[in-house]
């Protein structure tokens, strides 16, 4: 099933794995959770056990170098992308939801530290963001 939008996560390349993980559920969380309509039904199991939902459509997941990932982040920004999502390497040293806000707020756009982002948008404008990059090996 094709659908009008595409979400996608870009990583640093050099993170360590379960780093590449944090980051991706960290991202993730933040589209899923201003787009509620991305979000499907329960699973049931054949023995009637319930399970929650996940994205209704596939999340694309890129790697970058730190250059990579600014690149595609100013993309975004040039192209009004409302649902993007930002993590920074700083978000590693703290400890809850506040202190990560924080973190964030410290540094202006130019500074931020990028280990990922996430967006979620037409088809085509990710497409454009994401122009050059791969997706994760």
């Amino acid at each position: 099933m094709p659908f009008d939008t595409k979400i996608a996560i870009v990583l640093d390349a050099q993170l360590a794995a379960w780093q590449k993980a944090n980051v991706t559920a960290f991202l993730i969380s933040g589209i899923a959770a201003t787009e509620p309509a991305l979000v499907g039904e329960p699973y049931v199991d054949g023995s009637g056990n319930r399970y929650l939902p996940m994205c209704r459509q596939p999340v694309m997941v890129y790697a970058a170098d730190g250059p990579g990932i600014r690149r595609a982040y100013e993309r975004a920004m040039a192209r009004d992308v409302e649902r993007l999502a930002v993590f920074t390497h700083d978000l590693f040293a703290t400890s809850h939801d506040e202190a990560n806000r924080a973190a964030v707020a410290a540094v202006t756009a130019a500074e931020l530290d990028l280990a990922g982002i996430a967006l979620h948008a037409d088809r085509k404008t990710v497409d454009k963001v994401l122009d050059r990059l791969r997706p994760h090996p």
